[in-house]
């Protein structure tokens, strides 16, 4: 596997439900490991890549998906190169790992929740949920998509009304677009900044459980 990753195991010999987590820029593999206790009492294996491309900070070295320019799109060479290293890194995750394919969840965070939306909604057959943290969906992205193609894959959007970094009037527009597309979403919007709160955390996990656990499977 070409990407640095760090994993949490669940007990057992599964095949296990599992969380590919993206994290957001400058971070890094570690960045999202945390929350795996917490997601359904540990019972998710949580696979947490590093993206390709170095950031530095200062004395520090971080990381992201694809470079970010202020004020700019990202360029699409470097956007796709983030995409096809996502992927890349699912598809030898599968062969390595004891992932139950018909509960594969991607999650990124702010950066890492472009990418996700770009995995998920290109191959919707793939996953079993798309949870998008502080992040945004966008709009040349959201073009290039049917609106047959995503229609259900069930989709969590999160967003702090007072987040600093990510407007949450681009939560609320990415929220449109999904629908747009008629992707089966559910929003929620919390008193927080650009981060994971008690709330929004224990919310993920109530999704999680209802939606990839435990789904309700309609019969014709």
């Amino acid at each position: 596997m070409e990407l640095v990753h760090a994993v949490y195991e669940p007990a057992g010999d599964g095949p296990h439900p599992t969380v590919v987590a993206l994290h957001g820029w400058g971070a890094s593999a570690m960045d999202l490991l945390g929350l795996a206790p917490y997601l359904a009492g540990g019972q998710f294996l949580v696979l947490c890549p590093q993206g390709p491309v170095e950031v530095p900070l200062g004395p520090m070295v971080g990381y992201g998906w694809f470079p970010l320019t202020m004020g700019a799109p990202p360029d699409p060479a470097a956007f796709a190169a983030g995409i096809d290293a996502a992927r890349s890194f699912v598809e030898a995750a599968a062969q390595r790992y004891p992932i139950d394919p018909g509960k594969l969840v991607v999650l990124g965070f702010s950066q890492g929740g472009v990418i996700a939306y770009a995995l998920a909604l290109g191959e919707p057959a793939r996953f079993a949920g798309l949870a998008a943290l502080s992040s945004w969906f966008p709009e040349p992205l959201a073009q290039t998509l049917s609106p047959r193609d995503p229609q259900r894959l069930p989709t969590l959007v999160q967003h702090g009304t007072r987040d600093e970094l990510i407007g949450i009037g681009r939560g609320r527009e990415s929220v449109e677009n999904l629908r747009r597309l008629q992707v089966p979403v559910t929003y929620r919007e919390y008193d927080m900044g650009h981060e994971i709160s008690a709330e929004s955390l224990a919310d993920l996990a109530e999704w999680l459980q209802e939606k990839v656990l435990s789904p309700i499977v309609l019969v014709r």
